[in-house]
């Protein structure tokens, strides 16, 4: 298949899109930051109005006194208004104060928290001091960082990605690999942009944070309070620290496509000539290889600084060995770029600008090579602290996209073997490519040497015809190269307007014949074709590293929903209480156990009661009694018909507790005609 007028940047604008659209589509489900426990718990019922609402997180979160609200059966705010930070060791915990004589009914909690890796997480529940009531309530129905606001952070994200990738990428092709493209305007255009998206997307994020953690209308990014506060947080302030090392950016990008390309440019004009030629050569050399030096130290800096801000602001400055994975991330980070960013800049350089040389193709192919192991390391790491088990990689968001990333990283890197073949079969055609275009000349086809012969049958023709001229003959034509105007013929024509278009006409006729030349190599048709499939594919990738950064790490999702499974199956679990009585008489002395399965409002509970001697064996006593009150709705003595089943042990069934609440227990216990003790204890039922 021809690829005459393929536009590849086109396809991988078009992806890059599509893909960004996707993520942004993934990203609002997931949370970092997980409640994993609160007190009261959501739809408990209290006896009594507790003193305060606490919250507890899976991860470090950041929270201000509105992040708290209370609510009332009305939707009137009831908590104190100042948030309370109880934070000890590795447990984060945060309370809102109760004012006392909270009347009875159901209470709305709402909360909002910023993670610690930069994602906000919200949500709300629900329990009631009495007994439940109707609510009127209003809580946020979008979760926060949804929404329109969140579709668009989240492709900003992706940007920013991509423009990373391609500034720090492109600039490193161009140091690294080929130097002679720093005066390639397709691949200053791509570094450039690489920078310009980069820029943009970065500020889109800053003003975006706003309605991203808070009230997520878009007219909020043009709140300067709220951007205020914003830069006092830390992904503002790494937003910030983005911004300026952007400008240094900028300034590196100037020199690398102007001194730079011009002392590479200078030097390879020298190169044909001897080496004693004469001191400008050395100098010019010398210069070159100063800002090689010079461009190559800088952009490390701020390459490495670029980096820094997102791990200082995204999973890996939260959990386990933040110490480590900060620096872990910035290698990852710096290996994607070298790979994908100079992948994007080979791409460019083998559909538009000169030839590129074999030599440039093998040290990218080294680099590459060596940045996949980087990823391979890092990545290992980063897969072991973010997920934590192989049930996690299968059973997870996160761990599925993983795998997925997984597999695309290998499939890139097979299509990369297949680049490196076609790059191993290029041969000493540069050498001959590089001289037909030096010479103005290309290659003959069978095809192209037609018109030329016919081009030649025609000048012997007109050449005849000239030598059967008679000069004395006025009426005789003047032969055709005649009527040809001395500006066509003469290398300095005397009209500057010609001269130009001629000029333009030339330029474009050597820009055709290089193109020819150059398309015309198989080996290096296979290649260009390879290297699509790869950047393609890095596209791919890079939306799917964007999905992985906004879903909530495996580890952290397998821990909450171990602590809801605790939390249920404790509700779930019979209540089950141990009473020791003394009756004060002889053989007075005793415990019993009751077991209330399953332990819930309404009816269907059964009550098993065993009594036994100090030494634990079972015994039978007199008389035994149950009762159940419940003060706060002045309900009870509700009392439980017992059976006795056998020796020592008591069953009741249909048990009924009309509603949830904090129960009291009375269990009557005689043990002769005179010795009996009542014991109360208090039961939750849900």
């Amino acid at each position: 298949m021809a690829l005459t007028g393929f536009r590849p940047r086109r396809l991988l604008v078009v992806l890059a899109v599509l893909f960004g659209a996707l993520t942004a589509g993934i990203a609002p489900a997931s949370a970092h930051a997980a409640l994993t426990g609160s007190d009261p718990a959501s739809g408990a019922v209290v006896a009594h109005a507790p003193e305060q609402v606490a919250l507890t997180f899976s991860e470090g979160v950041a929270m201000g006194d509105d992040s708290l609200r209370v609510l009332d059966p009305h939707g009137k705010r009831v908590d104190r208004g100042k948030l309370r930070d109880l934070c000890s060791g590795t447990v984060v915990k945060y309370a809102a104060g109760l004012p006392p004589g909270l009347a009875d009914g159901t209470y709305t909690v709402a909360w909002q928290a910023i993670s610690a890796d930069s994602h906000p997480v919200s949500g709300a529940f629900t329990f009631s001091i009495g007994s439940p009531s109707t609510t009127t309530a209003a809580v946020p129905q979008q979760q926060a960082g949804g929404g329109l606001v969140g579709a668009l952070y989240e492709i900003a994200r992706y940007l920013a990605y991509a423009g990373f990738v391609l500034l720090a990428g492109g600039a490193a092709f161009v140091l690294a690999c080929r130097p002679a493209a720093a005066g390639v305007r397709s691949v200053q255009r791509l570094v450039v942009r690489g920078w310009a998206l980069l820029t943009g997307a970065t500020l889109a994020m800053l003003l975006l944070r706003t309605p991203y953690t808070g009230s997520g209308k878009l007219a909020d990014v043009l709140d300067l309070g709220g951007l205020q506060q914003v830069l006092s947080t830390k992904p503002g302030a790494a937003l910030l620290c983005r911004l300026l090392l952007l400008a240094a950016a900028a300034l590196f990008v100037a020199v690398l496509f102007g001194a730079y390309a011009r002392a590479h440019a200078a030097v390879a004009a020298d190169a044909p000539a001897p080496a004693d030629a004469g001191p400008g050569t050395a100098e010019a050399v010398k210069r070159r290889r100063d800002l090689t030096l010079a461009l190559a130290a800088g952009g490390v800096v701020v390459a490495a600084g670029l980096a820094t801000t997102w791990a200082i602001a995204e999973h890996a400055s939260t959990g386990l060995q933040p110490a480590v994975a900060m620096p872990v991330d910035v290698l990852h980070l710096l290996a994607v770029a070298a790979w994908l960013g100079g992948l994007a800049a080979l791409l460019v350089s083998l559909y538009s600008g000169p030839a590129v040389e074999r030599a440039a193709v093998r040290r990218f192919s080294r680099i590459a090579f060596g940045s996949v192991l980087v990823l391979v390391a890092t990545g290992t790491y980063q897969s072991w602290r973010q997920v934590g088990s192989w049930h996690a990689l299968t059973d997870t968001t996160y761990g599925w996209l993983l795998l997925l990333k997984v597999g695309l990283v290998l499939v890139m890197v097979a299509v990369a073997g297949l680049s490196r073949r076609w790059t191993g079969r290029l041969t000493a055609t540069d050498e001959t490519a590089a001289r037909t275009e030096r010479e103005g000349t290309e290659p003959r086809t069978e095809h192209e040497d037609a018109p030329d012969r016919d081009t030649e049958q025609d000048t012997e023709q007109s050449t005849e015809q000239d030598a059967d001229r008679d000069p004395a003959d006025p009426n005789t034509p003047e032969p055709a190269l005649a009527t040809t105007s001395a500006s066509e013929t003469d290398s300095t024509p005397t009209n500057p307007t010609r001269a130009a278009q001629l000029a333009r006409q030339q330029a474009a006729l050597a820009t055709a014949r290089k193109k020819r030349v150059r398309d015309a190599d198989p080996v290096r048709l296979g290649l260009r074709r390879s290297v699509l499939a790869e950047a393609g594919i890095a596209v791919v990738l890079l939306a799917v590293t964007t999905a992985l950064t906004t879903t909530e790490p495996a580890r952290t999702e397998e821990a909450v929903r171990a602590t809801t499974a605790g939390r249920a199956t404790d509700a779930n679990q019979p209540r089950v209480l141990t009473v020791p009585f003394d009756t004060g008489g002889p053989g007075g002395r005793g415990t019993a156990r009751l077991d209330l399965d399953p332990g819930h409002s309404g009816g269907g509970n059964e009550l098993r009661l065993r009594i036994a001697d100090p030494s634990g064996r079972a015994r039978d006593i007199p008389e035994v009694k149950v009762a159940f009150t419940l003060d706060a709705k002045k309900l009870g003595p509700l009392p439980v018909t017992l059976r006795h089943s056998g020796t020592g042990h008591w069953t009741a069934s249909g048990v009924q507790l009309p509603v949830p609440g904090r129960w009291q227990l009375a269990l009557l216990v005689r043990t002769s005609d005179f010795d009996q003790v009542t014991e109360t204890r208090n039961v939750t039922i849900n």
